[in-house]
């Protein structure tokens, strides 16, 4: 069994102080692929940015305090690498991805977004350069008789199902038309499998990020932004995959919560 979760962390210094060590330590994950972690390793403490019994892989931004992916395997990896190959977004904290037994397994933080700003646009560039890397991965893969699994904040909600409140979200970054309609060819075009989504097809969410404003946490009044995206091979393979949602606002240490999927192997 391999067991895969994935969380936007929310900076992983205040995280730290708030949980995230105490979860890590109790977690049967496998692989732990976090986002925004917003530190070089030098800055966090050991037990969250090296701690004990796992081989600990950090991918910061170069704009200070900002962005920043990491993986974290109990088993040593193959092989390591940073970015996918593009000289805009490599040295942005977005993308890292380690070669374990039969499985590539990734942790990516998408840009967020806000209509009509620059970030809007670097969002856009960033969907325009990686969906070809997702294919060239995935034939990559193939060729080595390899799964690929790419974890993390992918700040889209697919369709209406992943968001509480929808339709007063049409026109925002996350849920627009053409956010969207990238993500569909992801699965379509691309042929990879949303993980969580395959397990709860029916199912309202399960949402995976509230906003600190109002009672949205309470209300459950929540975005499912937090993906699991595999190849088919492994994605017939999940057996289980579940939001470990806190069980109040009170101990919660990020807005959002960590995704896990187990994989018989």
């Amino acid at each position: 069994m391999l067991i895969v979760t994935s969380v936007n962390v929310n900076g992983l210094r205040a995280a730290a102080k708030k949980g995230f060590v105490e979860w890590l330590a109790a977690t049967e994950a496998d692989v732990v692929c976090l986002q925004e972690v917003r530190a070089e390793e030098s800055q966090l403490p050991q037990a969250a940015g090296a701690p004990e019994g796992w081989h600990t892989f950090h991918a910061p931004a170069a704009a200070k305090g900002r962005a920043g992916v990491a993986l974290y395997t109990r088993r040593e990896p193959d092989a390591v690498r940073i970015g996918f190959g593009s000289s805009e977004f490599d040295g942005g904290g977005r993308y890292v991805e380690a070669d374990l037994p039969g499985v590539t397994v990734a942790s990516l933080y998408l840009p967020s977004g806000e209509v009509g700003t620059e970030r809007q646009e670097e969002k856009t560039r960033f969907m325009g350069e990686f969906l070809p890397y997702l294919k060239e991965l995935k034939e990559r893969a193939a060729a080595d008789g390899r799964e690929v699994l790419v974890c993390g904040d992918w700040n889209i909600a697919h369709q209406e199902a992943d968001l509480k409140n929808w339709k007063s979200n049409r026109k925002n970054s996350g849920f627009l038309p053409e956010e969207r309609e990238w993500l569909t060819r992801v699965f379509d075009e691309a042929a990879y499998v949303d993980v969580v989504r395959a397990l709860h097809p029916e199912q309202e969410g399960p949402y995976s990020w509230w906003s600190y404003r109002g009672r949205a946490f309470d209300n459950d009044a929540g975005w499912r932004i937090d993906l699991q995206v595999a190849t088919p091979g492994l994605a017939a393979r999940a057996v289980k995959a579940w939001v470990e949602r806190a069980a109040t606002h009170g101990e919660r240490w990020s807005d959002h919560a960590p995704v896990t999927a187990a994989y018989e192997l």
